[in-house]
């Protein structure tokens, strides 16, 4: 076993130290396909939710991370369940991150995918209006509902016949040139692709709370046969509100 406390120290400000921390959660730099990261919160309980939202879990030191990790990912990837709930906008532009991002390769700001097998998102959803914005869905959806989406100027894609595919989600973003992947959640889309055996890479915030009730974990899904998938850790950062930063990757 290792003492924490005594491994190396080393110090980022949210406000003044983005490229220090764009650094330690750089991209492969040998990218062959898709990467899928994942960017989660949880209590010290397991809770990924209060009041209904994850946003109420995090701190300076998380949001510095959330704005780091979209500030390199090509696509942001998130269930429309969630997205709608959160509150969700389209990504916009981070001028700390336009040389990065162009020396990459990237758009100067990465797009929105949003998965749905039901197309129950509002048609005034602004992010629907955006060019960038995908809705991922299923061969069987409601053809009303998706004739509802597509005249409000949604781009919708199949990756599945009656459920999503996450191979094929993981796929298409990739050959449609977003092949850096960041799901945000929710619990039942992590949980799709933690049972397909494709989280290449977890970063995890743990807030220094309890909530109990009844909130969900970080990940669920209605599989019998759930296995272990084990990660490797690659760095734990803390702050001192008491949050702890894990970063977990294949």
């Amino acid at each position: 076993m290792l003492y924490l406390q005594k491994a190396t120290q080393v110090t980022f400000s949210p406000d003044n130290d983005l490229d220090g921390l764009a650094d330690l959660y750089a991209y492969p730099s040998d990218l062959d396909g898709s990467w899928l990261r994942v960017n989660m919160v949880s209590t010290l309980d397991g809770a990924s939710a209060f009041q209904n939202k994850s946003g109420g879990l995090g701190g300076a030191g998380d949001k510095a991370i959330f704005r780091v990790l979209r500030g390199l990912c090509d696509v942001v990837l998130v269930g429309a369940r969630t997205a709608t709930a959160e509150g969700y906008g389209q990504p916009e532009p981070d001028t700390a991150f336009t040389e990065r991002r162009s020396a990459a390769g990237q758009r100067p700001a990465p797009r929105l995918a949003l998965t749905t097998r039901s197309l129950t998102i509002d048609p005034d959803f602004a992010p629907l209006r955006d060019p960038g914005t995908v809705v991922i869905t299923t061969a069987g959806a409601d053809p009303e509902r998706r004739a509802r989406l597509v005249d409000a100027g949604a781009t919708l894609v199949d990756c599945g016949d009656d459920s999503l595919d996450p191979h094929v989600v993981t796929n298409y973003l990739a050959a449609s040139g977003s092949p850096r992947i960041l799901c945000e959640g929710g619990p039942s889309l992590l949980g799709s692709f933690v049972d397909a055996d494709l989280v290449d890479e977890l970063c995890l915030t743990i807030s220094p709370n309890l909530v109990s009730g009844d909130a969900p974990r970080i990940a669920h899904s209605d599989n019998d046969d759930a296995a272990l998938h084990r990660l490797r850790p690659v760095h734990l950062l803390t702050d001192t509100d008491g949050y702890v930063f894990s970063r977990w990757s294949r």
